[in-house]
């Protein structure tokens, strides 16, 4: 009979998620154990430990589960959900998968909310994707007020998913360069994490390659050309003081830092990720 045990799965789907070139194969192999068992990483650890056995028909499920992931197809698509700070989002095609690094983003506008003087603070994230930026946002500092639009006919459904129940977020469906109007010279902070991916620079991983949406990759030429049209438009919205925060490449901050100070912004920055690479720049309107 074969071994049903939990470890002796894990360690044959690790095994077989290595072979693919998937960059983690045991912790996704035990994320998976998990979503097919209904519990944490750490319990499938624990459980592997202790040598429990699994029943044919989730042995079955987890193997359907690593042959998808065999496929380089999203972890996040595969299980419906994507971690992000405190928030648990869903996500599946159509939608970019929010990245680890976009937390540390995200701080820079929630210190910048905290420390308003408004009583309600206006933040606006453009080009939301998922809702993960704006839903941090509103969680995280409750009395402000967030606004956020996305364009894409297939992330939007996400956006609405993730973000229904915060009462003091607004979603639109809307061109960023356009949306809320009514607000110009309000906001405390805008914060985008656009697509800044150069048209020719093909992502070398199969999972952005071949399952992050086209939309929410390429910005052009240069992949800049969100991040100018971001650069007027939040000059727009922003009430003097307020501040600009924008995701970029590793490479892009010397130039997104000459758009923003062409334009006249103040105080131009650009700030390093945890792996210390140029991940984040910021302005401040005059």
């Amino acid at each position: 009979m074969p071994d049903t045990s939990l470890a002796a799965l894990v360690r044959a789907a690790a095994a077989r998620l290595a072979a693919a070139g998937v960059p983690d194969p045991l912790v996704d192999a035990e994320l998976l154990a998990g979503h097919v068992l209904g519990i944490r990483r750490g319990e499938v650890q624990a459980a592997t430990v202790r040598g429990d056995a699994v029943s044919d028909a989730d042995a079955a499920a987890l193997d359907a589960l690593v042959t998808r992931r065999e496929g380089r197809e999203p972890l996040q698509h595969i299980t419906g959900t994507a971690p992000f700070r405190h928030l648990e989002l869903a996500v599946g095609p159509g939608v970019f998968v929010p990245r680890p690094e976009t937390e540390t983003v995200v701080q820079f506008a929630i210190d910048a909310l905290l420390a308003a003087p408004e009583p309600d603070p206006i933040g606006i994230d453009l080009g939301t994707g998922s809702g993960a930026i704006a839903l941090a946002m509103a969680t995280e500092v409750p009395h402000s007020r967030i606004f956020a639009t996305e364009l894409s006919p297939d992330a939007f459904p996400w956006a609405e998913r993730n973000t229904g129940g915060a009462a003091n977020l607004t979603l639109v469906n809307e061109d960023l360069g356009e949306a809320f109007r009514d607000l110009d010279g309000t906001a405390s902070v805008v914060i985008s994490n656009p697509p800044y991916v150069p048209d020719a620079a093909v992502p070398r991983d199969p999972e952005v390659r071949l399952f992050d949406p086209a939309m929410a990759l390429y910005g052009g030429e240069d992949g800049l050309d969100i991040v100018r049209v971001l650069s007027i438009r939040a000059l727009e919205l922003l009430r003097p003081g307020g501040l600009l925060v924008i995701e970029h490449g590793e490479l892009q901050g010397e130039e997104i830092r000459s758009i923003l100070t062409r334009d006249g912004w103040r105080a131009a920055a650009t700030h390093r990720d945890l792996t210390l690479r140029d991940r984040a720049t910021t302005a401040l309107r005059p």
